[in-house]
C-alpha cells in the first residue's frame, strides 16, 4: 500500500478549524453537564460563564436551550458507552495476547465494533427518548457551516475509535467510507427503524445491529483483501 500523503495546507487550516470547533462545542456541553450535575437548571448565561464564552458563541452551537440541556444529559448518560471499547493502542482481538498492539487488527477491530454495538443497544432505554427529542429539535434547524460539528459528533468519534486497529490497514477513502457506514448503524436512527418499523424487541435489535456492523467491517476487510478499486472507480 503506498504512503498517505500528507494533507494540502487548505486542508491541514480547514482540519484545525473543525478540532477548534469540537473543542469549544465540547466545553459548552460538559459545562452544562456540570451545572446539571449539581441539581441546577443552568441559564444560557450561566453556561456561557462555566464554559468561559460568550452568550453568542453558544448560540451559535446550540439554537435554543432545551437543545444544549438535551445534549449535555445524553452526553452524560452516554459517558459510559466507550469504556467496552478498548483503548485505541489496545489491537489485542481475538488471539489471547493482552499486550497492547500484539494482536490482529482485524480482530480487534471486529471486537471492538460489536462491543460499541452492543454498549448501545444496552443503552437505548435511557437514551434514545432523549435521541428522539434531539432529532425532532434538530431536524428543521439550519445546516451548519462546514466546518462546524453537526448532531451526532460523538458517533462519528465513537466509530473512528472503534475501527482504530484498520487505520493502517485500510486507505483514506476507505476508512472515511467505513467511518460513514457504520455511523448509519450506530446511532438513534437505526433503532427508531428496528423498533417502530420493523417492531423488533430489544434483544433482536441488538443481534440485528452487531451482525450488520461486523458485516460491513468484514465486507470492507474483504475489499482490501482482493484489492478492490473503491465504487466510485468501478463505476462505469
Amino acid at each position: 500500500m503506498a504512503p498517505r500523503q500528507a494533507p494540502p495546507e487548505a486542508t491541514r487550516t480547514s482540519s484545525g478549524r473543525a478540532a477548534q470547533k469540537r473543542r469549544t462545542r465540547a466545553a459548552i456541553v460538559d459545562a452544562t453537564a456540570r451545572l446539571v450535575a449539581q441539581g441546577l437548571t443552568p441559564s444560557v448565561d450561566d453556561v456561557a460563564a462555566a464554559a468561559d464564552v460568550s452568550r453568542r458563541t453558544v448560540y451559535s452551537y446550540f439554537p435554543t436551550l432545551d437543545q444544549l440541556l438535551l445534549d449535555a444529559t445524553l452526553g452524560a448518560l452516554t459517558a459510559t458507552t466507550m469504556d467496552a471499547v478498548p483503548p485505541a493502542d489496545d489491537t489485542t482481538g481475538d488471539t489471547g495476547d493482552t499486550t497492547a498492539g500484539s494482536g490482529d487488527p482485524r480482530a480487534a477491530a471486529l471486537d471492538r465494533v460489536d462491543a460499541l454495538m452492543h454498549s448501545l443497544t444496552a443503552t437505548a432505554d435511557t437514551t434514545l427518548p432523549l435521541g428522539r427529542k434531539i432529532i425532532a429539535l434538530t431536524v428543521d434547524a439550519p445546516a451548519p457551516s462546514e466546518d462546524q460539528p453537526r448532531r451526532g459528533y460523538r458517533r462519528v468519534e465513537w466509530v473512528e475509535r472503534a475501527v482504530a486497529p484498520l487505520r493502517d490497514v485500510l486507505d483514506d477513502e476507505q476508512h472515511a467510507r467505513l467511518v460513514a457506514a457504520l455511523a448509519v448503524v450506530a446511532g438513534w436512527e437505526s433503532m427508531i427503524v428496528l423498533r417502530d418499523v420493523c417492531g423488533l424487541e430489544a434483544r433482536r435489535e441488538d443481534e440485528v445491529l452487531r451482525w450488520v456492523a461486523a458485516s460491513l467491517v468484514r465486507a470492507m476487510l474483504d475489499e482490501v483483501a482482493r484489492g478492490a478499486p473503491p465504487p466510485e472507480a468501478s463505476r462505469p
